[in-house]
């Protein structure tokens, strides 16, 4: 028992000079606290002390603590393999303030102790010793930065500089992938205000709970989006958004990462968003699909009460593999939209793959996904169908980039559920979908480009091939089977020589019918909505984007104009016009001489101004104005579609952490 004799002897020199030499501060006798005060401190190798933690409810507590240790006089240090070594010690210092020393009989009883009984009575107290100061290991993890379009462009120029080895093409990012690029520690450093309170520090530049470990971290934060506004076109007297909710993070040793929150929102859009919101309705009583987020609840007499979750683990067992299983979004491509897969549509269940070497990386993506609508309930519950795609992303050279993509959708015909036949990561989908049988799934081809004409510079693109005939290609009657969509888009950084100001110009065009298939369930789409463009098919829009940031400051503006068709549905003409991707393309009007915008052909203009100013940026919690004009001009009027105009201004505050898209 010399180990323990020896442990009780420094012990008892510690809380005896404690005793001596701590001073209770006046404050702390005059309010009769009674509790005490936590002290992770270390000896190092020369036999210094030195105060790692200390834990008090009051701040003095804590200064008198490190004072006290700051003269404790040098140790013989500890040694491990006859070796000096450092040393962490845990020890409570009880206030009002009591000599601690162990007693000659309180050592008695624990020399009658088991080794495993002394382990278990310092178990509590090694975990308490094991917490550290907090070093930010979000940003060298491998979770996912919340994919929010402007905070991507804050990093956009560093990842695509002329040369790099970065692919930007298959989103969100992992902080590890861009913290090869971009400096997160020094982007922190500028924001910082100097707040030495516990609230200032919480509201200005921390998370609001902040706990790491040898081997672990994590931060909780409250979430909020809590706003206000007006639109002129409605007849209801005001907008609102009010969501409250947590956002849990961290990672468990080196290559484990989690990630979850959970929103609780009631809302009131403008008007023509609360209109779309119900058209999206599915089986079931309730009112309303709201964009983006999924299932509304009626809330009083004109809203909606809309939970949504999203969680996903992160295990990366190598430099090369990283596996993710969760409820989320994501989104392929280097522009505003995408025309391969998007993030518009509400949460799903997903598991993903990533694999980096060389110049390639290599996504693959499983999705559970709903077909929500009534003809395809059964026993009250929606229908399932399922996604699988993969991305190759492939750096040609230090300024071209080229993607392919494949994904293939199915149901469960024949009670096949998840088909093992799509678990292939590296297998082609169009294939198997041929040997599975002609109902069997719905496979569409896409590919992606990027050039870095320089540094500041990018020309970017996708093509999506959902059908293809060269026979009627060649004929040049404009067939419907010719079913494709394609972008074009540039983006300048620091865009004539000003620093952070990004601008961004945008073409996309997709052909009637695409994203659409005989066999509806087959469609390209989840609860409703496009798992490409929210416009679906059948138009071509330009988008004209700048973004500025100066400091905590931000400024954003979009003008969106585009020419869609839609259908008449009025009892005459029910014919399919190929810009709903939920009806059947075999309900077309014509086979030959099908146009971009047939049907009733609309103009529609969206113009959106945001400016606010960063609160704190390790939450990402803004304070924002938002204005926004849409017109919306059919050639002819139905129920469903009709001119009008709207004017919607809003004010709030909110966590940025997901991308609303109102621009339909």
């Amino acid at each position: 028992m010399a180990i323990d004799s020896l442990q009780a002897c420094f012990d008892k020199s510690v809380f005896d000079f404690i005793y001596t030499n701590f001073k209770v501060p006046k404050r702390v006798y005059d309010e009769n606290y009674n509790g005490e005060v936590i002290v992770l401190f270390e000896v190092d190798t020369l036999g210094q002390f030195r105060v790692i933690y200390a834990d008090a409810i009051y701040p003095e507590l804590k200064q008198e603590a490190i004072r006290v240790f700051a003269e404790m006089p040098k140790v013989k240090p500890a040694t491990y393999n006859s070796r000096k070594t450092f040393k962490q010690y845990s020890i409570p210092i009880k206030i009002p303030l009591v000599n601690q020393s162990v007693s000659t009989q309180d050592l008695a009883e624990v020399n009658k102790k088991t080794k495993l009984e002394e382990q278990a009575a310092r178990e509590f107290d090694s975990v308490i010793a094991d917490r550290r100061l907090f070093e930010n290991k979000e940003y060298t993890s491998q979770l996912n930065i919340p994919f929010v379009h402007s905070e991507y462009d804050r990093f956009g120029r560093a990842m695509n500089v002329v040369g790099a080895n970065s692919h930007t093409g298959s989103k969100p990012f992992s902080y590890a992938e861009v913290s090869q690029y971009y400096d997160f520690n020094a982007e922190k450093k500028a924001l910082h205000k100097e707040k030495k309170s516990w609230g200032g520090r919480k509201l200005w530049n921390e998370h609001l709970v902040e706990l790491q470990g040898k081997d672990y971290w994590f931060t909780i934060d409250p979430i909020f989006d809590l706003q206000v506004g007006k639109d002129t076109d409605a007849d209801f007297n005001s907008t609102f958004n009010n969501t409250r909710g947590i956002v849990v993070q961290g990672g468990l040793g080196k290559s484990f990462n989690f990630y979850t929150t959970f929103l609780e929102s009631q809302g009131r859009f403008a008007d023509y968003v609360n209109r779309y919101a119900e058209s999206l309705k599915g089986f079931g009583p309730d009112p309303a699909i709201v964009p983006g987020r999924g299932i509304g609840k009626r809330f009083k007499t004109d809203a909606y009460d809309y939970p949504v979750a999203e969680a996903y683990l992160s295990f990366t067992p190598s430099k090369y593999f990283n596996f993710q299983f969760g409820q989320g979004k994501t989104f392929i491509g280097d522009g505003y939209r995408s025309l391969v897969l998007s993030d518009i549509a509400s949460p799903h269940p997903f598991f993903k793959i990533n694999t980096k070497f060389w110049k390639i990386k290599y996504t693959n993506t499983w999705m559970w996904l709903k077909d929500v609508r009534p003809e395809v309930e059964q026993d009250k519950a929606f229908l399932t169908k399922y996604m699988a795609n993969h991305y190759l992303s492939w750096n040609v050279s230090k300024r071209v980039n080229i993607g392919l993509f494949e994904t293939v959708i199915w149901e469960n015909s024949n009670n096949r559920g998840f088909d093992i036949s799509y678990l292939n990561p590296i297998i082609f989908y169009r294939a198997v979908e041929f040997q599975n049988g002609q109902g069997s799934g719905n496979a569409i081809l896409g590919a992606t480009a990027k050039y870095k004409w320089n540094d500041n510079i990018n020309l970017y693109g996708q093509f999506v091939l959902d059908e293809f005939s060269l026979s009627d290609v060649k004929a040049g009657e404009q067939s419907w089977k010719n079913k494709f969509a394609y972008q074009l888009g540039v983006k300048y950084f620091n865009a004539f020589k000003v620093d952070n100001l990004m601008i961004q110009l945008e073409y996309n065009r997709i052909r009637p019918y695409t994203y659409s298939h005989n066999t509806i369930v087959l469609n390209y789409a989840h609860a409703n909505e496009s798992k490409a463009h929210s416009w679906g098919g059948n138009f071509h829009e330009t988008i004209l984007i700048g973004r500025y940031n100066y400091k905590r400051w931000y400024a954003n503006a979009k003008l969106i104009y585009g020419v869609k068709g839609f259908d008449f549905n009025d009892g005459t003409d029910n014919y399919s016009y190929g810009g709903d991707i939920y009806r059947d393309y075999n309900d077309r009007p014509y086979d030959t001489g099908v146009k971009v915008g047939q049907g009733i052909t609309t103009n529609i203009f969206n113009g959106n101004l945001q400016a606010g100013y960063l609160v704190n940026p390790a939450s990402n919690l803004k304070i924002f104005a938002d204005f926004t004009y849409r017109d919306f001009n059919p050639e002819a009027n139905t129920a469903t579609t009709f001119k009008n105009s709207t004017t919607w201004i809003s004010f709030g505050v909110r966590n940025d952490l997901f991308n609303w898209y109102f621009d339909f």
